[in-house]
């Protein structure tokens, strides 16, 4: 395993970090959650990444629990918040009220007294920002996180919240994008804004929910078992992709991925490694030998022919519109 710093902070975290956000409390059973999660370790890993609204907060005491005995100093654990954890007004947002209570909950989850990275998991439009970062400046103040971040948030938006950080005296250092080499959004404004102030991408679906695994055959039922039949969530993330000719395409892949001596998930991974701004992408699995397969993407440097071949392949179903990060930015609160 590699390691990175988390944007331009003195945070070191595993390249490849392992996320639990459509398998652990939802899809995958605590012992199999479990046994991912001691599989990441063994082969490196040591920043995981959750939220507290993954599988209605059970995600998280999941999560706890499979680190519970490990050595906290040696971890990196990352989770967010905003979309609603209960059925008051509010219990969402990011509102002074809900950071403050949400923090709380998490940290009781997580069987921990704080998290390295807390983020905002959306731009919340019925609270100013100015609360929400003085929020957070009190959260990390009182040590109950040591960095801040955010996810999906649009690059002036990012500007505003990395300036109020600046005066309140608290780290802001990374956003946590959808990103993978069929959508790309974040790379014309996003990227270079973080560049600018020293923020990371965290990045999660790098094989874009298993699209990039190959094993969904255009014209073809998806497989049994797999997260396109999943009626818990799963089968309406990945719905975007399931087109013939976004398929067809990620077939004409496995003879690159073979030439590299790579699977395709292991090329995905490797694909979105090679930006320099992403600080580490986020890999989920169902089973352990998936986490030990997509690890092997990690300190993978794909040469310059390869990445542009699969851009030439890529290139007619990938989405690239910067608007399009807006896809990802609520309208108004939940």
């Amino acid at each position: 395993m590699e390691y990175r710093h988390l944007g331009r902070s003195g945070l070191v975290i595993s390249e490849i970090a392992y996320g639990n956000w459509l398998t652990h409390g939802s899809q995958v059973e605590a012992d199999a959650a479990t046994a991912c999660v001691h599989a990441a370790l063994e082969v490196g890993i040591t920043t995981f990444d959750t939220a507290d609204v993954y599988a209605a907060t059970r995600a998280e005491s999941v999560l706890g629990e499979a680190l519970k005995g490990e050595r906290r100093e040696g971890l990196e654990i990352f989770t967010k918040a905003y979309w609603p954890t209960g059925p008051g007004r509010n219990d969402r947002g990011l509102s002074r009220k809900h950071l403050m209570e949400s923090i709380e909950g998490s940290l009781r989850r997580l069987q921990t007294d704080y998290v390295d990275l807390y983020q905002a998991h959306r731009y919340d439009v019925a609270t100013p920002l100015e609360e929400t970062m003085e929020a957070f400046a009190d959260i990390v103040h009182s040590g109950k996180a040591h960095y801040i971040g955010v996810s999906e948030w649009p690059a002036e938006q990012i500007r505003r919240a990395h300036a109020l950080a600046r005066e309140l005296r608290i780290p802001l250092v990374s956003n946590q994008p959808m990103y993978n080499a069929l959508w790309r959004v974040i790379e014309a404004e996003v990227v270079p804004a973080c560049e600018e102030l020293g923020m990371g991408q965290v990045v999660y679906s790098p094989i874009s929910q298993g699209v990039l695994t190959g094993k969904y055959q255009p014209g073809a039922r998806p497989p049994v078992g797999s997260r396109a039949t999943d009626d818990k969530g799963g089968a309406d993330m990945i719905a975007r992709w399931m087109r013939d000719e976004v398929l067809e395409a990620v077939q004409q892949l496995k003879p690159l991925a073979a030439e590299a001596g790579l699977s395709l998930a292991q090329l995905a991974v490797a694909w979105v490694l090679q930006n320099p701004n992403v600080s580490a992408a986020i890999i989920g699995a169902s089973r352990p030998e998936q986490v030990v397969e997509n690890a092997k993407a990690s300190g993978v440097v794909l040469e310059a022919d390869l990445m542009a071949r699969v851009e030439e392949v890529l290139k007619p179903v990938a989405v690239t519109d910067p608007k399009r990060v807006h896809d990802n930015v609520p309208e108004r609160r939940p």
